[in-house]
């Protein structure tokens, strides 16, 4: 569905010792990508303070503000200032159910299971109890199995499309550390760098 949020991963090989250069422009991507409507947040992730390998990572509520980026005349231009210190190695998108939880490159450990546990909850519990007082009722004489059909059918369908996607939304900075905690340990990285190749 075009309401789903959207990873939009681009992947970048940098040459050795220009991280901290790598890392300022693709700062600079996200705060531009980060005054268009429909943006969620994003990240910059490296494997190691002298990783080769970096992703950008942007997350948009939708497919449309994620296109919406990719076609921006700001974005070209930063896109255009990349040295030749870095090379694009594609870029990767998902969607949906797949994003609620982790990224494509899982730059950030899981939440804790029990801020899973009490997401799920609060998206499940609802829609059941909704589904219980004002639709059980209904079908309260039809056959066992095709009563419980309908409620997985239904609350499913709920969770899916209407609850789950606002909760990921209103819950985005609970579950995973701000933009600017992944920006400090970056830099504490990039500064370690130099120390860390002696």
């Amino acid at each position: 569905m075009d309401s789903e949020p959207v990873t939009v991963t681009a992947a970048y090989r940098v040459d050795p010792g220009r991280e901290s250069e790598f890392y300022a422009w693709a700062i600079e991507m996200l705060n531009a990508a980060a005054r268009l409507p429909g943006y969620l947040g994003g990240g910059v992730m490296g494997s190691g303070s002298t990783s080769s390998e970096w992703h950008v990572l942007y997350r948009f509520e939708a497919e449309g503000p994620a296109r919406a980026w990719d076609s921006s005349l700001e974005r070209a231009r930063l896109a255009s200032r990349t040295g030749s210190f870095v090379q694009e190695k594609g870029t990767q998108r998902t969607s949906g159910l797949e994003n609620w939880f982790k990224g494509p490159v899982r730059p950030l450990p899981p939440p804790p299971k029990w801020k899973l546990w009490l997401v799920n909850l609060s998206a499940v519990f609802p829609p059941v109890l909704i589904f219980n007082v004002l639709v059980i009722p209904f079908i309260k004489d039809a056959n066992f199995l095709l009563r419980t059909l309908a409620l997985c059918l239904g609350v499913t369908a709920m969770v899916t499309w209407l609850v789950m996607p606002r909760l990921q939304r209103l819950l985005k900075k609970w579950l995973y550390p701000p933009l600017q905690s992944i920006r400090g340990r970056h830099r504490r990285m990039a500064a370690d760098g130099p120390r860390a190749r002696r």
